[in-house]
């Protein structure tokens, strides 16, 4: 299989959905009844669908590793993320709890979900791209040789390497991918 597909990776919690933040920090909503899609997203991602991309979820959810969230209530927000989003080629998900040694090769930082992503799908990360709104979307894009967009939410969270542009907004990370298309 040839290799032509350019695709836009996206981190889900953040980036798709709204985080629940406290002291700063971003964290995932607990229940599906807090998992609300920024209003921007479905016509961004149409937008982006529409010029070509293949769009593709990249998500850890370490909670579920960690016992302290259902595996079933996770996959309940992709299902409603999936309806809303019908554009969406895949959901790939990373429940390990972090602290593994050596690391998971699937949860960000680590490459391996846009990898094993882009193994399956035919696509092209040397055209592709990052969107999230933590260090570990940035890290991970750029260790599968991805362009990055950071969305800055303004948490209490430093980088740890610079992104290839930052925005405010999905909307604007989408319009942004789609002037360097």
């Amino acid at each position: 299989m040839s290799l032509t597909r350019p695709a836009v990776f996206l981190d889900r919690d953040g980036t798709l959905n709204r985080q629940v933040v406290r002291d700063g920090r971003p964290y995932p909503p607990d229940r599906l009844e807090d998992f609300v899609l920024y209003p921007d997203v479905p016509a961004a991602c149409a937008a982006l669908a529409a010029a070509g991309f293949t769009l593709v979820v990249a998500t850890n959810q370490p909670d579920v590793g960690r016992g302290t969230q259902r595996r079933e209530v996770v996959e309940a927000m992709h299902a409603r993320l999936l309806a809303a989003v019908p554009q969406l080629a895949r959901v790939e998900v990373c429940y390990a709890p972090g602290g593994e040694n050596p690391p998971d090769p699937r949860r960000k930082p680590e490459p391996g979900m846009l990898r094993d992503a882009a193994a399956a799908l035919g696509l092209d990360l040397a055209r592709s791209w990052m969107i999230g709104d933590r260090w570990r979307d940035v890290d991970c894009g750029q260790r599968a040789g991805v362009r990055t967009v950071f969305i800055d939410r303004g948490y209490a969270e430093a980088l740890r390497a610079p992104p290839d542009f930052t925005v405010d907004s999905f909307a604007a990370a989408a319009d942004l991918v789609l002037r360097h298309a």
